[in-house]
């Protein structure tokens, strides 16, 4: 079934539902660190090092702003700067190995928050997830690349 062969306002009752749910999911989650803290440290993860201009750009803050940020965050041991091997005036952001961990921490805990929503279905309700995960992973795929852009 194609996007207009679904009922009318089918896509923005799937996007209303969505969004709620990753809203209140985002509520929930540890604040042992801002928000935008966070989100980099899962985009290392995801599209590995990066400069400094491209993280800011990809987390919506100035660069001035995501300099500060990532200072904090090499303090804490999260991240470090390299020098780019194909480009030696520039220096990219990379996970250390205590950020990687963070970041599997803090997804584990999320994947666990909803495993126990889920539990709380019906079978049915469950079997309807399992039949929309492609969907779903499809959806993932696609903002991240319209989010994130070509990798360096």
């Amino acid at each position: 079934m194609s996007r207009q062969d679904a009922a009318p306002g089918a896509s923005a009752a799937i996007g209303a539902a969505l969004y709620g749910l990753a809203t209140r999911a985002a509520r929930r989650l540890p604040r042992d660190m801002s928000l935008t803290s966070a989100a980099t440290l899962a985009t290392l993860d995801r599209t590995g090092p990066r400069r400094i201009t491209d993280l800011a750009a990809v987390e919506g803050v100035t660069q001035p702003a995501m300099t500060a940020l990532v200072r904090v965050m090499e303090e804490s041991g999260l991240v470090e700067r390299r020098g780019d091997a194909s480009d030696k005036r520039v220096t990219l952001v990379c996970l250390t190995e205590a950020g990687a961990s963070y970041v599997r921490t803090r997804r584990q805990a999320g994947v666990h928050a909803f495993e126990r929503l889920i539990g709380e279905l019906t079978g049915d309700e469950v079997e309807a997830l399992v039949a929309a995960l492609p969907a779903l992973k499809h959806l993932a795929e696609l903002e991240s690349q319209d989010r994130e852009g070509p990798k360096p």
